[in-house]
């Protein structure tokens, strides 16, 4: 790229910035100048073409889903009726990524496995991924809990009157040996039919081992096939990657024109107590964790932007899971790693979603009156650690599971209808790091088994920077 275009890009994105600051700063004295909606949407319209002429020149998905939230902010907020009918095209990119779930996640853990022929190294990141996933969950849940204690969000929340007549979702009681028992698949079949990740992975993995036992010649043409099936599946991603930005504004736009932005004044202090715990959680935990094992943030946050962006706006981590494989690999995960820890992670190492759900908890008992002691708050959050699992590929599985705990202790239900308002908002904080801990997951392990790639990651690093 030539520097003349460099730094011509350089210059729009400055000037889309300092629009953007101009925007608020006319926004916030709107009522001083005497501005009217109109004009702000004039205004805004303006943002956002300058963004689109830089998302040209940029020539990136990246940019391009980032342009995307912002297109379907301002639809939402200025054509909110047809916002709202704009939400199946978000559900077309969801069920196409939905169809490339089984395939990848059985072609890459068969490859992985099989291709090796090493079941001892196999059972080393089996056991150091179960580790590190309750270690690092565990944090979450005390940060969680410090957090709500904190802030004391619940306490004398008003439900708001708009939320008052929404149904909460029906909620089976689970034991938990019902909750063991689903990790192994009755049928594979059902299990793809069903999008549940965590028995597909069990059905892979022992597949896989068991071709290990088999002579050469006949694990050769199923090793093939499923070389050849993952390789696909990739490729397949990247043609549905094309409708990212499409599936992506239209679910950003039903969020904004289904509730609107008053939602987030709207029990505020509960919506910011979620925020703050996950940033400190990001800073204090998994910050440190990906200094220690000398992964520059460069690269991990490049390697990570087009799937969060994907996880953020569409409330889900599975429309992030092949993206996030497919990056981690080029930032130096081996690929038998990567097919093994993310798709472990998706069940087993639900950050963002253990945090949300012991906050919420004990949200619920403040609003109720009724007051918990730390150690019973803790007893409630182990609870929440296995009752979690598998849960990601599903948006918003989160407050069935918590409308199941909150029943199973005794507590009122009804404090859920004020989380229900803004559970979408909520959704994609806690998506958004669930896929953060799972994509550091596995550069941890790969990095414990001394097969981090140091090389293809500082070649992906530059190569990005010679792209930007």
């Amino acid at each position: 790229m030539s520097i003349g275009m460099r730094v011509k890009k350089e210059k729009v994105l400055l000037i889309a910035l300092l629009s953007v600051f101009a925007y608020i700063f006319i926004h916030l004295l709107k009522s001083f100048f005497g501005i009217d909606k109109w004009t702000l949407c004039t205004l805004r319209c303006f943002v956002i073409s300058i963004f689109v002429f830089y998302a040209i020149l940029k020539k990136d998905l990246t940019t391009w889903i980032l342009l995307s939230i912002m297109i379907g902010i301002e639809f939402g907020l200025d054509l909110p009726k047809i916002a709202i009918e704009l939400r199946f095209l978000s559900k077309i990119f969801l069920r196409m990524i939905k169809t490339i779930i089984a395939p990848i996640l059985f072609s890459t853990l068969v490859v992985g496995i099989a291709s090796h022929s090493n079941i001892k190294q196999l059972g080393n990141m089996g056991w150091k991924s179960l580790l590190y996933f309750e270690i690092v969950t565990t944090l979450a849940l005390f940060i969680g809990l410090i957090a709500i204690n904190v802030s004391q969000a619940g306490v004398g929340i008003t439900i708001p009157s708009s939320i008052d007549e929404q149904q909460l979702p029906k909620v089976e009681s689970k034991t938990w040996q019902d909750t063991v028992l689903h990790v192994f698949p009755e049928n594979f079949i059902k299990s793809i039919y069903h999008g549940e990740v965590l028995p597909i992975v069990v059905f892979s993995v022992l597949f896989g081992i068991s071709m290990v036992f088999l002579s050469e010649k006949k694990r050769s043409p199923i090793l093939l096939f499923a070389e050849s099936l993952s390789e696909i599946m990739f490729k397949f991603t990247k043609i549905i990657m094309y409708f990212a930005p499409i599936g992506v504004g239209s679910a950003i736009a039903y969020t904004v024109g289904h509730m609107g932005l008053d939602i987030l004044y709207n029990l505020f202090q509960l919506l910011f107590t979620l925020y703050i715990a996950l940033l400190l959680f990001l800073m204090i935990v998994l910050f440190p964790i990906l200094l220690w094992i000398k992964i520059p943030l460069r690269g991990f946050v490049k390697a990570l932007t087009e799937p969060v962006s994907l996880a953020f706006a569409t409330t889900s981590s599975e429309s992030a899971l092949p993206l996030l494989m497919e990056n981690l690999e080029k930032l130096g995960v081996p690929r038998k790693i990567v097919s093994f820890v993310i798709p472990t992670g998706y069940s087993f190492n639900l950050d963002g979603t253990t945090l949300y759900l012991s906050l919420a908890t004990v949200f619920v008992a403040q609003a109720s009156g009724i007051p918990l002691s730390f150690s019973q708050q803790i007893f409630i959050g182990l609870t929440l650690i296995l009752t979690s699992k598998g849960v990601a590929g599903v948006p918003r599985a989160s407050l069935v599971i918590l409308l199941a705990t909150v029943t199973s202790f005794g507590l009122p239900t009804w404090p859920i209808l004020a989380i229900i308002g803004i559970d979408e908002l909520m959704d994609m904080a806690r998506t958004t790091v669930n896929v953060i801990g799972n994509g550091l997951a596995s550069c941890v392990i790969a990095r414990s088994e001394g097969e981090f790639n140091d090389n293809k990651m500082l070649d992906y690093i530059k190569k990005n920077n010679n792209v930007n």
